[in-house]
């Protein structure tokens, strides 16, 4: 009997821990295609690990590299824009795929994206903000208004919706409202993947690059390979970009040196470049590295040389200083009294003056908006035609089982105004931005005390704007719920808060300003008329349409209190 108990341990032993099964060892697939049609359909997976890399070989060379999700059971197909080869014979060689994967069998060509029918109009696709076609966008980059376009890139993996293998997206719009992408401006090489940077439109033709009398568009970024460097892409056509055959146009500096911001500094009629620049990697025992802006000089965008150096603070808080954006403004209005404004990833600035090769700061740090991880590495466009400064941010926002992910933000104008605690930013929404108006609820009462009704009770809708001008009490506590969303007001804290972010915002003259925009999965909200800028996801039940404000402690006094409800920027 002992033997047989003994036996049928062993084998409960085996059964409860059995062999494990051996993981599938990854081999390199190729396929060979015909590309009969404009692109090809690539099967993804929306998971966070297992990328794999491909190469698209054409006549034997590989005109094609990025990263990939690929997968037999996908949650969406890719495209690659393979028309630049129409007709001839291609190799799609993939790496690190399983050897029992059957994805590559999946690949296939089309003139139509995937889905094309439901473009930009899927369950979680904002509705008030771009968003790509599909995959992963993060960094704005190259805002520039040229040929009578906005342009916006962007950074993009078009074949994964978790990041990783950047190329520079791109699309345009006429109103600041309504986009249209184009695709791929910028796509990886054998010298790295193409990071953050800027765009200018070099109107001197200093560069050489124009023809025809054209001034050409040029693009300025990172290659972040080994090492680090600058590089520049142009077009006379704002379509087609041609790498510069001379690159890189700055070798590497230091440790981490990336995301160039160029502007064209008339007073010294030269081009400037801003550059985050780490001074070096961590070692043991030696005190953390620390981190500069430093600043440099060009007569044509392809010479550079040093300037200044701005030095920051030590450790790895290298979001201080990433993806940087300078220029000036006009204080309150006043063109004679203009200040330099240079800001950073985390929308942190510093206001002072510029002598076209040293920047000198009235204040070494000044915070920007409440920061949760939802609103990341802002930039500024260039040449815009009336002048104004205006932003745009990556709006850190997961879509979950969507084929695409994250966003950028509504575009709001940026002002300096002189305040009791300095000079400041203000943000406000671009006023194309109401061309989106439809129907609209307004209050007619001149006061808001506890307990009284919903001066907003009629109001619906998925899309919503609400203006809220008030002067509260001392112990007003005002709440904006938003589908579900509730928005709070402190007075006697003086802070803003919604969901787990929060922000100061103070009233002025006593009163209070609050914007919110409510898309389908984040939320822009403004406060202090501006000086406050508060965004965060939130995806709201799509049964949740209506809109609430009450009040808790003191009365307030509305000035002003409405609703609109907001179309889609995506045209059908």
């Amino acid at each position: 009997m002992k033997y047989f108990l003994a036996l049928l341990l062993i084998v409960q032993s085996v059964c409860a821990n059995p062999t494990p099964t051996p993981p599938v060892k990854p081999v390199t697939r190729e396929r060979t295609m015909s590309l009969d049609k404009r692109y090809l359909l690539l099967p993804v997976k929306n998971r966070p690990k297992d990328k794999q890399h491909a190469s698209l070989i054409v006549d034997g060379v590989a005109v094609r590299k990025f990263n990939i999700e690929l997968d037999e059971k996908p949650d969406w197909f890719a495209h690659l824009d393979v028309s630049d080869w129409k007709g001839k014979t291609a190799t799609l060689r993939i790496d690190n795929l399983p050897a029992d994967s059957k994805a590559a069998d999946l690949v296939s060509t089309s003139d139509e994206v995937w889905n094309a029918a439901g473009l930009y109009h899927e369950t979680l696709r904002p509705q008030l903000q771009f968003s790509t076609r599909c995959g992963w966008i993060n960094d704005p980059n190259g805002l520039v208004f040229y040929n009578g376009e906005y342009h916006i890139f962007f950074q993009h993996s078009p074949y994964s919706w978790s990041g990783g293998g950047p190329h520079w997206g791109h699309a345009t719009s006429t109103d600041l409202v309504h986009w249209r992408e184009h695709g791929e401006a910028v796509y990886p090489d054998d010298l790295g993947g193409p990071w953050s940077g800027s765009a200018v439109v070099d109107w001197k033709n200093t560069s050489g690059f124009g023809k025809d009398g054209k001034p050409p568009l040029v693009l300025i970024y990172s290659h972040v390979g080994n090492p680090a460097t600058q590089h520049i892409a142009y077009s006379t056509d704002g379509r087609t970009f041609t790498k510069f055959d001379g690159n890189p146009v700055l070798k590497n500096i230091s440790f981490l040196n990336r995301d160039p911001k160029v502007f064209w500094h008339e007073p010294t009629q030269r081009w400037v470049m801003v550059l985050y620049v780490g001074e070096g990697p961590a070692e043991p025992g030696k005190p953390m590295p620390g981190h500069t802006i430093q600043f440099l000089t060009s007569p044509n965008l392809k010479d550079w040389t040093p300037a200044s150096v701005t030095k920051g603070g030590g450790g790895y808080d290298f979001f201080l200083y990433e993806c940087p954006d300078f220029f000036e403004l006009p204080v309150d209005g006043d063109a004679s009294k203009r200040k330099w404004v240079l800001s950073a990833a985390d929308s942190a600035y510093a206001v002072g003056s510029f002598d076209g090769s040293r920047f000198t700061p009235d204040e070494i740090r000044i915070q920007g908006q409440s920061r949760r991880g939802c609103f990341y590495a802002p930039q500024t466009f260039s040449d815009t035609p009336d002048g104004r400064r205006i932003q745009i941010g990556w709006g850190q926002a997961p879509a979950p089982g969507m084929p695409f992910n994250q966003l950028l933000t509504l575009p709001c104008e940026l002002q300096l105004r002189k305040t009791p605690e300095g000079v400041r930013l203000r943000r406000i929404p671009v006023k194309e931005l109401e061309t989106l108006r439809g129907k609209s609820w307004k209050n007619d009462r001149p006061t808001l005390a506890e307990g009284d009704a919903n001066p907003l009770a009629d109001a619906r809708g998925e899309l919503l704007e609400i203006r809220a001008d008030f002067t509260p009490a001392a112990d007003s506590e005002v709440t904006f719920n938003v589908r579900g969303v509730e928005i709070r007001y402190n007075a006697a804290t003086q802070e803003i808060s919604g969901t787990d972010v929060h922000a100061p915002a103070q009233l002025e003259e006593g009163r209070q300003v609050i914007t919110i925009f409510a898309d389908r999965n984040y939320f822009n909200v403004l406060a202090a008329d501006g000086l406050t800028y508060m965004p965060f996801p939130v995806i709201p039940k799509p049964e949740n349409l209506g809109v609430s404000v009450n009040v808790k402690g003191g009365a307030i006094s509305i000035h002003q209190l409405e609703a609109f409800e907001l179309k889609s920027i995506w045209k059908k």
